[in-house]
């Protein structure tokens, strides 16, 4: 039996979370108590949910202090015949901030006594037991509805065979490094093709721009280097049973050499990592 437990700060898509799990046919309850879970567990494992991929649940902050303190004995507790996986999704304060502004929802924890961002960060710390404990962390503060859903086929649904799901990502350092990346290279160093009016408003996907960089020695060298990284470490990635790895490559403004970059590393992998995705978070 395949569990999925969905968990995170108000405002970060947990919702839209789960509607992509319902749709890929996994069994879905919103806002389980934590005390239900082996019984949840129990009642899933019986013949009339066999049809069902499996099954997910969203755990926030409007459970009970006490029960989400309790999540790991939880956990443990839960038998060793039940493949569970933790999704915890976040954002930055700010993006919450701006969400909640813009929809005017009324976040759960706000009172007369407890203004939103007071509410927000103290959810942060309800949730703690949950996040520390999380085999995947999502920070959707740049994603899209429909980035999000890509991230959940990509890089929980996609690791189902027991493989090793690498996200190669391309993105601008004027925007920030992706808060969820674990390795990072910097090829700042390449010729800017920004500075060549005709390949200005391209990109790095684009013909004219490949044949820029590809008649520079040092493109070569670096996309030499970063490969036979890769080759090496990559593959202990997965022998220490990582589920999840992402590789971002960022430049300036994240249009051109990194874009660049993230593809031919990306046809490189395809055939050795089945669950390889590319992703360009500044031309969504």
């Amino acid at each position: 039996m395949q569990l999925i437990i969905i968990s995170g700060r108000s405002g970060s898509g947990k919702s839209t979370a789960l509607h992509q799990l319902e749709d890929e046919g996994y069994y879905c309850i919103d806002n389980l108590p934590v005390s239900l879970l082996p019984a949840l567990v129990a009642e899933a494992r019986r013949e009339e949910f066999a049809h069902f991929r499996g099954t997910a649940v969203c755990i926030d902050a409007r459970n009970a202090w006490k029960y989400l303190a309790d999540f790991g004995a939880v956990m443990d507790a839960l038998p060793d015949t039940v493949e569970t996986e933790v999704l915890f999704l976040d954002a930055q304060e700010s993006a919450l901030i701006k969400r909640f502004s813009e929809t005017r929802r009324k976040h759960p924890l706000t009172s007369d006594s407890m203004p939103l961002a007071e509410a927000i960060a103290r959810e942060r710390e309800l949730l703690e037991p949950i996040a520390t404990v999380a085999s995947l962390v999502l920070d959707t503060s740049q994603m899209t509805i429909y980035e999000l859903r890509d991230a959940i086929k990509q890089r929980l649904l996609g690791t189902a065979s027991g493989s090793m799901s690498v996200l190669i990502q391309s993105f601008g350092f004027k925007r920030g490094v992706p808060a969820d990346a674990d390795l990072v290279f910097d090829v700042r160093m390449l010729p800017n093709p920004h500075w060549v009016k005709e390949l200005r408003l391209k990109n790095g996907s684009d013909a004219e721009v490949r044949d820029f960089l590809e008649a520079q020695d040092i493109t070569h060298e670096l996309y030499t280097d970063i490969r036979d990284f890769l080759d090496t470490w990559l593959p202990r990635y997965r022998e220490s049973n990582r589920s999840y790895m992402t590789v971002a490559i960022g430049c300036t403004g994240g249009q051109h050499r990194s874009v660049y970059l993230a593809n031919r590393l990306f046809q490189h992998y395809r055939q050795q990592y089945p669950g390889v995705h590319v992703r360009h978070r500044e031309l969504q």
